[in-house]
């Protein structure tokens, strides 16, 4: 009883333009972005929790990633020759050959008189932190075996890297088709058999990412950098495994570092997985394998370019019987265990309508392997499954909107599973369910629906839709964010977006969260909390805001009709003028509410309308009250910044040197509030002011050369009245036509110059200091 899960429908469903493919066609991102794949694109749909918006559905931004044009053709040998083998196979006289030839999609990607292989068979999202603005990266898998790699770095468009299939054709061309040198000599691209080979041994499967792993680079100077890079693993349907090795960020071709090649020997294979494991600070990986026709092996993974990682000495066969049962799907959980008091490993996989586990653990005797089947789950195949990485739990559904929840209990042996069904047509009525995923905190659930049989007849039409529904509690998100080992509001998104939810409803925040946020303040005094504070505090700010009665960004014909009765000649009474007046003025104040503008404004706005109705003082007492906690909590965030901001211009500048950074502006600045009182500011402001010797070093208008003082933490005001906007991961002024924003419009950046020290790139680098969103 105390594991019930009560699944709560989450506003709005996204209605997709094509339908879905491929076997998982649904992946929720480290960054809170879900990839769709459809028969023309990757629908890509962001989770965003936004501060400036008063509705109470979950806001998403959409974008999408478009199939290529043209139909991908894998490199077997040279085009002449490849020609002419076609050629030769598809006028056989042996059947054998000309129809296993001509229905082959492999070797036919643009199917002449069969249906063209549009769409994408797979999608699968890198670590955080793998592309130039430090979020995820996307290797889509197209239904013609194309293999490419895409960043948004824009936030509108998406941008394609790398195309891995076209790269490893090279390879594999130069090297004649062998994976050593000491192989024997290939056949002739005329034997069939050659011919499928060669197709065979660079037609992915399934691709994965690792996690991120960090080596030093030694530097000209004999300095030692930290470099990270990340592999990507990719199942070709031969059973070879090409291991990618990216440094990053990755921009491109340029970032590959190298790539490997490794035989696993397991015939049709059909999904793949990292095993990556943690034992007394050492670590180690390994490739988990599954196949079509049921076994399931971890492969060892040698890289001597990754330190720090220890491998396998020899394949660990998890699973041998050839029971005809498909792996459709692997998941690898790493878990603490509570009676051996060390970390372990839980593999699950779904085999037709069963799921495999195994707890892999390492102790004193070596690698203990445990592992079972659960059956009574679902009556038909499972079509999806996935899994919450912080506690463990499984979600499994099968095409008749049957989702099962599993939580892994540990024993005294291994463990067991208890499991519960989560009926999906008691949320949404009658479905079938194509996909689901889970969030990275476990909040929500992702599902791909479409209309179910009614009165015993299936519809006529398709409806593709992702739905979500809440798996966790409020009061489970506040404890999770209160409790939180990240201590980033961008990396648990969908957590914040439950208590949003929830205050937006209440148009209060609970006493429990507010004396709990308020002891961790004062006990820890983390600037994390703060951030949590302030969040909560817009949130409440926006539930208090009066909606307004019409829609925005409609164009109004009343203004027409005010200028028509204002005109001379018209013969207009005062009545008329005064109603056209206050038409116009409550107008007005809703166009200003309505453009997204700063807090002040608003709350002007709702104090002018608060007060026309003559009863809603206590409402305009209490927003203001809320905007002045705000503008409280935004100082002290600000102040802490400057502070970390002039550590680093203390530790990295000699003395009389022009760090380009306002210093003795900041320094003012800070010390300008008498009521502030912080002794590691004053004795930090003493060290640079002794090291500064008298010298301020001010910035100057880049229009008209005067001095720009610095009196404010968002602008700069020169004496001829330019203003400039500052970037408040530097606070210098960010004086030219382009710059950057935080992912919730909170604050703006300057782009990093190469004139900059290494020290101002890695302040610059940093998120916003108000709700932890990326830069772009």
């Amino acid at each position: 009883a105390g594991f019930r899960l009560t699944a709560v429908r989450r506003e709005p469903a996204v209605r997709l333009q094509h339908g879905a493919s491929g076997l998982e066609p649904l992946a929720w991102s480290e960054d809170h972005r879900v990839s769709v794949s459809t028969a023309r694109s990757i629908a890509v749909l962001e989770q965003l929790s936004d501060v400036h918006s008063g509705g109470q559905d979950m806001v998403i931004h959409r974008t999408a990633v478009p199939a290529p044009g043209a139909a991908c053709t894998l490199k077997v040998g040279p085009k002449k020759e490849v020609a002419e083998c076609k050629e030769k196979f598809a006028s056989s006289m042996d059947p054998t050959v000309s129809q296993m030839f001509m229905l082959d999609r492999v070797f036919n990607p643009e199917g002449k008189s069969l249906t063209p292989m549009r769409g994408f068979k797979y999608s699968s999202w890198s670590p955080l932190g793998c592309d130039a603005n430090g979020r995820c990266l996307l290797a889509a898998l197209t239904m013609d075996n194309r293999l490419t790699i895409h960043a948004n770095l824009n936030r509108l468009q998406w941008v394609q890297l790398v195309d891995l299939t076209e790269l490893y054709g090279e390879r594999l061309f130069e090297a004649s088709y062998k994976l050593c040198k000491a192989d024997a000599p290939c056949g002739e691209l005329g034997d069939f058999p050659e011919f499928q080979r060669r197709h065979s041994m660079q037609a992915p499967v399934r691709m994965e990412w690792s996690g991120i792993c960090t080596t030093q680079q030694v530097k000209h100077n004999n300095e030692c950098r930290d470099v990270g890079s990340v592999l990507l693993a990719v199942l070709f349907e031969n059973g070879n495994i090409a291991v990618w090795q990216f440094q990053l960020p990755f921009l491109g071709k340029e970032s590959i570092t190298s790539c490997n090649t490794i035989e696993s020997g397991i015939s049709s294979p059909s999904v793949l997985s990292w095993w990556e494991y943690e034992h007394n600070n050492r670590k180690m990986s390994g490739l988990i394998v599954g196949s079509a026709y049921g076994p399931v092996k971890i492969i060892p993974v040698n890289l001597k370019a990754v330190k720090g990682y220890f491998t396998l000495r020899q394949p660990v066969v998890l699973w041998q019987e050839m029971d005809q049962l498909p792996v459709q799907s692997i998941k690898c959980i790493p878990l603490y265990h509570p009676y051996q008091k060390c970390s372990c490993s839980l593999v699950v996989a779904a085999r037709g309508p069963y799921v495999f586990w195994c707890l892999l653990l390492i102790s004193k005797a070596g690698l203990n392997v445990h592992n079972s089947h659960v059956t009574g789950l679902h009556s038909l195949p499972i079509v999806s499954m996935t899994a919450d990485k912080q506690n463990g739990t499984v979600y499994t559904c099968s095409s008749d909107g049957k989702v099962r929840q599993l939580i892994p209990i540990f024993t005294d042996v291994a463990l067991k599973f208890e499991h519960q069904l989560i009926k999906l047509s008691e949320v949404f009525g009658c479905v079938r369910t194509h996909g689901i995923a889970v969030s990275p905190c476990g909040a929500y659930l992702a599902v791909i629906t479409t209309e179910g049989m009614a009165n015993g007849l299936h519809p006529v039409n398709k409806n593709y839709q992702v739905q979500f529904v809440t798996l966790k509690t409020f009061e489970e998100a506040a404890a999770q964010l209160l409790e939180s080992s990240v201590q980033n509001l961008f990396r648990q998104v969908d957590l914040t977006d439950l208590v949003r939810w929830k205050i937006l409803k209440d148009k209060h925040i609970p006493q429990f969260l507010q004396e709990a946020l308020d002891k961790k303040i004062e006990s820890c005094g983390s600037t994390y909390f703060w951030r949590f504070k302030l969040f909560l505090l817009r949130i409440l700010y926006q539930s208090m805001q009066k909606a307004p009665s019409e829609v925005t960004w409609r164009p109004s014909h009343e203004d027409a009709k005010i200028l028509i009765s204002d005109s001379p000649g018209m013969g207009s009474t005062e009545d008329d003028q005064e109603e056209g007046t206050s038409k116009q003025a409550s107008k007005q104040s809703l166009g200003d509410t309505g453009k997204g503008v700063d807090i002040d404004d608003t709350a002007e706005d709702s104090l002018h309308q608060s007060s026309d109705t003559g009863g809603r003082e206590p409402m305009v007492e209490k927003l203001l009250e809320i905007q002045a906690q705000i503008e409280a909590v935004e100082m002290h965030l600000t102040r802490e910044h400057m502070k970390r901001v002039l550590g680093e211009v203390y530790l990295h500048t000699w003395i009389t040197e022009n760090t380009s950074i306002p210093t003795r502006g900041v320094c003012d600045f800070l010390m300008s509030d008498d009521g502030y009182d912080d002794r590691t500011a004053r004795v930090l402001i003493g060290h640079i002011l002794k090291k500064m010797n008298k010298q301020t070093f001010p910035e100057h208008c880049s229009l008209c050369k005067e001095i720009l003082p610095f009196t404010d933490r968002k602008q700069a005001v020169c004496s001829n009245g330019h203003i400039w906007l500052r970037c408040f991961l530097t606070y210098q002024s960010c004086q030219s036509l382009v710059y950057r924003r935080c992912l919730l419009h909170d604050s703006i950046a300057r782009h990093p110059t190469p004139e900059d020290p290494e020290w101002i790139k890695r302040l610059l680098q940093g998120p916003c200091t108000f709700c932890d969103s990326p830069v772009f």
